[in-house]
C-alpha cells in the first residue's frame, strides 16, 4: 500500500511510515495512492460473512501485503472482539450501535486497531513510540483502553478542560500505566493546534518518536470502514437494498471512512452529515466557502470541532469537486434545544435512551427522509453510549439506562491529570521532561 499526502499527490510512503508519522511535513494528511475495488461477488454475498471476515477482506484489500494475512488476521481478530448491531426502530428507521466495544464508543474500532498495527511493525524497532492524541470527548478513552498496557508505547492524550463529560474523563485520567492525561485550558480545536505543532517540530522528533492516534492517521480512517459494510450486510439479511447512513459528525473522520467505503464499492444511496452549531461543513455545503471558526461548546462535546480535520479527505475522494460531493452528502446542524427535544422523542416514541451525538443523527436522518422520501432504509450512527452523557439527557430518561460494568468501576479510581496551558513551549517542555 503506498499513501500520498494531500497537499502533494507525487509523494509515495509506505503504509507503515504513514501509521508512524501521521502526518506528512507538508501538513497534508495521508491518503491511499489508489482506491481498489471490493470483488462485486464479496458485496453480492456479503450477509454470508461475519464482522471479523468482512473486516479482513478490507483491510487486506486496502493494505495489501504490507502486514502478512496471518497477522492482519489475528490483530482484527484481537481488536474487533464486540458487536456492531443494526435495530430498527420502525419499518424504515434502523439505528447502528456502535458502542459496544470497551470505551462505549465508535473510536473502539479505530483505536484498537490501530494500537495492534503499531506493535506489530514496532517488534523490530526498540525505540519507546509516543502516541500524541486531542480528544473532544470519545476519542481519548478509546485510545487509552486501546493502548493501556501495550508495549513499546506511551499516550499522552490532551483534552479541553471542562468540557468533556465525567465518565469521559474518568476513562481518560484513571488509567495510569502507560496512559498520561494533559488539561488542557483551552477548547478541542487548541487541543489539535498543539499536537499537530509538535510533529511538524523537527527538533522533537530528533529526542521522541511521535505518532498520533487521532482520526488524521490512516490506521484509524480504515477499521472505521469495517461497520458500513457490516450494516450492510445485516440490511442486505433483512432483504433490505438501498440505505442511507446518517453521521453524527465533528471532525468528519467517521463520515469519511463511510465515503471511503463508498468508494471501494459498498453501495449506498446517499450519506447525510448531522452536526451541532460547529457548522463549518453545512456552510460550505450550502455556500461553497470553507470557512473554520472557533469551536462551540455543546451537548454534543465530541463533536465540538470548528476546523474538521478530516475534511480535507472527503475533498481529496471526490477530486475537489463540490457539486460531487453534494450529490452524495447532504448536512443539516442542530441547536442544543433540538438535541434535548429529539433525545425525548426517540424515548417517547421508541423507547430508546440516545445520546446527544446520536440525537443529532436521528434529526439529520429525519429531515433528510422529509426532503427525499423514497423506498429506503434509514440507519443513522450511534456513536456512543448514553450512560457517558448523564448531565445532557433528562434525569427521568436517564435512569432507564443500564450502566455498563466498565462504567461503574471508573467512579472510584483516582484522576491522574496534569494542568496544562495552551502554550506550545509548555506543552514541548513537558514531553522533553518527561521521556
Amino acid at each position: 500500500m503506498k499513501l500520498y499526502s494531500t497537499e502533494n499527490k507525487a509523494l509515495r510512503v509506505s503504509f507503515e511510515e504513514a501509521v508512524f508519522h501521521s502526518l506528512p511535513a507538508d501538513k497534508g494528511l495521508y491518503m491511499p495512492e489508489k482506491i481498489p475495488a471490493l470483488d462485486p461477488a464479496f458485496i453480492k454475498n456479503i450477509q454470508q460473512y461475519s464482522l471479523q471476515e468482512i473486516a479482513f477482506q478490507i483491510a487486506h484489500t486496502l493494505i495489501g501485503d504490507d502486514i502478512p494475512a496471518a497477522a492482519l488476521k489475528a490483530i482484527i481478530e484481537e481488536a474487533i472482539n464486540f458487536e456492531a448491531p443494526v435495530k430498527f426502530l420502525d419499518a424504515e428507521t434502523a439505528v447502528l450501535e456502535l458502542f459496544h466495544g470497551p470505551s462505549y464508543a465508535f473510536k473502539d474500532f479505530g483505536a484498537r486497531f490501530m494500537s495492534r498495527v503499531m506493535a506489530h511493525f514496532s517488534k523490530k524497532d526498540d525505540q519507546l513510540l509516543d502516541v500524541l492524541v486531542a480528544t473532544s470527548g470519545d476519542t481519548g478513552g478509546a485510545v487509552a483502553l486501546g493502548f493501556l498496557g501495550v508495549e513499546g508505547t506511551r499516550v499522552t492524550i490532551l483534552y479541553p478542560k471542562g468540557k468533556v463529560s465525567k465518565v469521559q474523563e474518568e476513562q481518560l485520567t484513571t488509567n495510569g500505566q502507560n496512559i498520561r492525561a494533559l488539561e488542557v485550558d483551552g477548547t478541542f480545536d487548541d487541543c489539535q493546534a498543539l499536537v499537530k505543532t509538535a510533529f511538524n517540530d523537527t527538533s522533537l522528533h530528533t529526542q521522541l518518536r511521535l505518532t498520533s492516534a487521532n482520526s488524521i492517521n490512516i490506521a484509524r480512517l480504515i477499521p472505521q470502514t469495517f461497520y458500513y459494510f457490516w450494516a450492510y450486510a445485516q440490511l442486505k439479511s433483512q432483504g433490505v437494498q438501498d440505505v442511507v447512513f446518517t453521521v453524527p459528525s465533528g471532525n468528519f473522520g467517521n463520515i469519511g471512512a463511510g465515503l471511503l467505503a463508498f468508494k471501494m464499492g459498498l453501495p449506498v444511496t446517499h450519506f447525510v452529515a448531522g452536526t451541532n452549531v460547529n457548522d463549518t461543513v453545512p456552510r460550505f455545503l450550502k455556500k461553497g466557502a470553507y470557512e473554520p471558526k472557533p469551536s462551540v461548546q455543546t451537548l454534543a462535546n465530541a463533536m465540538d470541532v470548528g476546523n474538521p480535520s478530516n475534511w480535507v479527505r472527503i475533498q481529496d475522494l471526490f477530486d475537489q469537486d463540490l457539486e460531487a460531493i453534494r450529490s452524495t452528502v447532504s448536512s443539516y446542524t442542530y441547536t442544543d434545544a433540538e438535541t434535548t427535544l429529539a433525545m425525548e422523542e426517540l424515548y417517547n416514541n421508541y423507547k430508546y435512551v440516545a445520546c446527544p451525538h446520536t440525537a443529532i443523527a436521528y434529526l439529520a436522518a429525519k429531515q433528510y427522509k422529509k426532503d427525499h422520501p423514497g423506498n429506503y432504509a434509514s440507519v443513522f450512527l450511534s456513536t456512543a453510549h448514553p450512560c457517558k452523557f448523564p448531565d445532557a439527557i433528562a434525569a427521568e430518561v436517564f435512569e432507564q439506562v443500564t450502566l455498563p460494568e466498565g462504567a461503574t468501576s471508573l467512579a472510584g479510581k483516582a484522576k491522574l491529570a496534569t494542568p496544562l496551558a495552551v502554550d506550545y513551549d509548555a506543552f514541548k517542555a513537558y514531553l522533553l521532561a518527561n521521556k
